[in-house]
């Protein structure tokens, strides 16, 4: 669907028509980056619904300065951060130094693994681990924006990737050698 000039006025309007056919159309593809950011798909559920809220709370605010897409997308990687944030402030974070360990890079083995599979592997991934693997990995900010992003300094980024990579790793090792058995 093409967010034409016209669609995003009826949609900045309110005409719920139009809105239904935003959320039908955006909402599969959101949710796939809720899911990654989530502990499971309950969690996800709640950032999908919060930041749809908050798009359609703030759609005046887009300026039609770049795609609308791309702005809801941005809006619910910061909603996901909020829910992050959140939990952090709650004390509900798991202890971010229980995966220290480096292992050889099992890149090949992700190429085998299905969708859900892989969805499930980052999913398991300590809080800030997969916050910022999510941020930096798969949404490209670089060290100094998801430092600002997360109240954290960007040393403390790059620790957490690092070893959010290293705890995939020893994940996908032990995946292939459960696979290497079965």
């Amino acid at each position: 669907m093409n967010f034409d000039r016209a669609f995003i006025k009826r949609l900045k309007s309110g005409d719920t028509k139009t809105q239904k056919a935003f959320y039908q159309q955006l909402a599969p593809k959101m949710y796939g980056v809720c899911l990654r950011f989530s502990n499971n798909r309950a969690e996800a559920d709640d950032i999908l619904q919060e930041g749809f809220i908050r798009i359609f709370n703030h759609l005046k605010e887009f300026r039609g300065e770049g795609s609308l897409e791309g702005w809801a997308r941005r809006t619910i990687v910061n909603t996901a951060i909020n829910f992050y944030k959140k939990r952090v402030k709650q004390g509900i974070s798991i202890d971010l130094e229980t995966f220290r360990e480096k292992i050889e890079d099992n890149n090949h083995i992700i190429e085998k693994l299905a969708a859900d599979e892989l969805l499930e592997v980052i999913q398991s991934l300590p809080d800030g681990y997969r916050t910022v693997f999510n941020l930096n990995v798969i949404e490209g900010y670089s060290h100094k924006e998801i430092a600002d992003m997360l109240e954290i300094s960007e040393n403390t980024s790059k620790s957490q990737l690092s070893r959010a990579r290293a705890a995939l790793q020893k994940m996908l090792k032990s995946i292939k050698k459960r696979e290497n058995i079965e």
